[in-house]
């Protein structure tokens, strides 16, 4: 492949897109013995992951009439010139979004990622650099997949694997980057568990893409990806958006390593908070009549362009108190990205608070399996308990190791295999704590930062 005269990947519409749909097919087409493409326990059922959307919310999330089943894994990947990102009913809300100064400073990220790039081989550039308005932007998902562009934390140097956790540090909080080290720690521990770490289920399955020249002025930005983290982070002079980024994990609690791991816990109870603090009224309207299901998100991967309409309770029905209790859940989710955008993303989130909706799928026990959803025209937020697919316990114990004896306690098992293949587990098993996938977006055309982009070329090029 002939690079641009910048150095980056040449824009070749469809190719990526092609190949992560052809994944996503194949799997869906498999049936319970569907074999990955790239192998992981994610092959073992034809809907891991997420293959079901809220039809009650009156959402139509597949990127085509036809398309597959909806949520994180399964849509079909669009082209970037194609996206036109989350809306309400098909149409884009504009004005939402402008060019403009922020007074937050991007020099650390700018040169970190200068610092990373600068430290790749020439075979690892062509693999990692693409255009800032490439179609690799759109062509993620958080399935466990070798089957992605880039270069892999595994295939670092020991300079290099700095660089990158640089990089990520740069980027996000210091919460952030905790949740995002432990994610990739379980998904360590996923691997031991199901016997096999030699793929995607370890620690540094994780890959590095770069879109456009890291600068101070022009557009650029990186995308993070693997098994239950994703992070796209865009960048315009000091402006930045962090979105769509996906957390998951499974599990979610456990002991692993002499660490105590607990993840999402913060979400799980700002989330209940919320919703136990409305009266009669307010709870009527957000609660949902539909029946908590396996997997219940809707705008994963594949689904930038999903139409979903707001349902629950709207944030101008909400006494004060209520509404600092909403923003408090939005801050959990905006606070994984550096502290001084999460401020400014919380302030362009507050100027919309009144047209924010809390929606909740499920019963809501500490220990209920639950979905929420946070959405306005500038946010978008999910949270999904969702069915075990290769991990189980049967409530007598969350302590695990890699060498313990197999045994369906909790306890890792390496010959348990892919799921354990114990009761409980795949899409329509009953869903639990202990498997949390969360994903935040930008609506109306803001997520990878596209609408800042259109927007800079208008006033700038």
């Amino acid at each position: 492949m002939t690079e641009s005269p910048n150095g980056h990947k040449p824009r070749t519409p469809g190719a990526h897109r092609s190949r992560r749909w052809f994944m996503n097919k194949t799997l869906l087409a498999g049936g319970v013995s569907a074999v990955a493409v790239m192998g992981g326990y994610v092959a073992t059922t034809a809907d891991a992951e997420e293959p079901a959307a809220d039809a009650t919310a009156g959402a139509s999330a597949s990127a085509t009439p036809s398309g597959p089943p909806a949520g994180g894994g399964f849509g079909q990947t669009i082209a970037y010139d194609d996206f036109v990102g989350v809306t309400t009913d098909g149409t884009v809300d504009s004005g939402l979004y402008a060019v403009h100064s922020t007074g937050v400073s991007t020099t650390p990220v700018v040169r970190a990622a200068r610092a990373f790039v600068d430290s790749l081989t020439t075979a690892q550039r062509a693999a990692t650099l693409y255009d800032v308005d490439s179609d690799q932007w759109l062509d993620w998902t958080n399935v466990d997949s070798n089957d992605r562009d880039g270069v892999a934390l595994r295939d670092l140097t020991a300079k290099q694997y700095a660089l990158g956790t640089k990089l990520l540090k740069s980027a996000l909080s210091a919460r952030g980057l905790k949740q995002a080290t432990s994610i990739r720690r379980l998904n360590q521990f996923l691997g031991e568990y199901s016997g096999d770490t030699t793929k995607a289920l370890n620690e540094d399955a994780y890959w590095f893409t770069v879109m456009g020249t890291p600068s101070a002025r022009e557009p650029w930005g990186f995308q993070f990806e693997g098994h239950h983290l994703v992070v796209n982070y865009f960048v315009l002079g000091d402006q930045v958006v962090m979105t769509p980024t996906f957390m998951g994990s499974e599990p979610t609690k456990i002991t692993y390593g002499g660490v105590d791991y607990h993840l999402f816990r913060e979400e799980t109870a700002a989330g209940l908070k919320l919703l136990r603090s409305l009266d009669a009224t307010q709870l009527a309207a957000a609660l949902s009549t539909a029946e908590k299901t396996g997997t219940d998100l809707v705008v994963g991967a594949g689904n930038d362009n999903a139409v979903l309409a707001y349902a629950g309770v709207k944030g101008s029905a909400l006494g004060h108190r209520q509404q600092q209790l909403l923003l408090d859940l939005a801050e959990v989710y905006v606070g994984y990205q550096d502290e001084g955008h999460a401020r400014v993303r919380m302030r362009e989130i507050e100027k919309h608070l009144d047209d924010t909706y809390f929606y909740w799928i499920g019963e809501h026990e500490d220990d209920s399996a639950f979905y929420y959803r946070v959405h306005s025209p500038v946010v978008l937020i999910e949270y999904d308990a969702e069915s075990p697919l290769a991990y189980h316990e049967d409530g007598t114990g969350t302590s695990a190791s890699p060498s313990a004896s197999a045994s369906p306690t909790g306890t890792a098992s390496a010959s348990a295999g892919p799921g354990g293949g114990l009761p409980g587990g795949g899409p329509q098993g009953t869903p639990t704590q202990q498997h949390i996938h969360t994903i935040v977006r930008t609506p109306n055309g803001g997520d990878y930062g596209v609408d800042l982009l259109k927007l800079h070329k208008e006033t700038d090029h």
